[in-house]
C-alpha cells in the first residue's frame, strides 16, 4: 500500500472454484464477458493489461505478479487522466476456495483522492457482481456502467 492513499478492498464470493474465476483475469475473452468492451490481455509479468470498459474508458497498466489460480497483481489507470493515469495504482485479487465457493477479494491500492476511492468501489462493486453471474454459468445481461 503507497502511504497517504486511499485504499478499498472489495468482496464476493462465488459459486465456482478458483481456477475457473482466475482465467476470467487472464483470458481476454472470458474477460470480456463480465467487464469491458474490448481486452487486451498478456498476463505475465510487465505484460500489458489494458480494458475498454463500456463507457468508454480505457483502463491501462501492467501484469506484476500471476500465482495460478489464487493471485493476480496488476497496476491500473485510465489513459488520458491527470488523477488516476494508467500504470498509478495496484489492483490484487486474491481467490480462496471456501467449501464449493470461490471468496473474490479484490483491494485496490494508491487511488490518490478519497473521491477517486469511493468511484472506483462503486465500479468494482458493478463488475464483480457481474463477475459473479459469469463465474456461475450466467449471463449478466449488458453493461450500464457510467465511466
Amino acid at each position: 500500500m503507497m502511504p497517504g492513499h486511499a485504499v478499498l478492498d472489495v468482496e464476493t464470493r462465488i459459486r465456482a472454484r478458483p481456477e475457473t474465476i482466475f482465467v476470467y483475469f487472464t483470458d481476454p475473452i472470458s474477460y470480456q464477458r463480465w467487464m469491458g468492451a474490448r481486452a487486451e490481455l498478456d498476463p505475465r509479468p510487465g505484460g500489458l493489461y489494458r480494458v475498454h470498459v463500456s463507457g468508454g474508458g480505457i483502463a491501462e497498466g501492467k501484469y506484476l505478479s500471476l500465482e495460478p489460480p489464487h493471485r493476480i497483481v496488476f497496476t491500473w489507470g485510465w489513459v488520458g487522466s491527470k488523477e488516476v493515469p494508467p500504470g498509478s495504482t495496484l489492483v490484487e485479487v486474491t481467490l480462496r476456495a471456501e467449501g464449493d465457493l470461490t471468496i473474490v477479494r479484490l483491494e485496490h491500492s494508491g487511488l490518490p483522492t478519497e473521491t477517486a476511492r469511493d468511484q472506483h468501489r462503486l465500479g468494482w462493486q458493478h463488475y464483480l457482481s457481474r463477475l459473479a453471474a459469469v463465474g456461475m454459468g450466467e449471463d449478466p445481461g449488458p453493461d450500464h456502467v457510467d465511466t
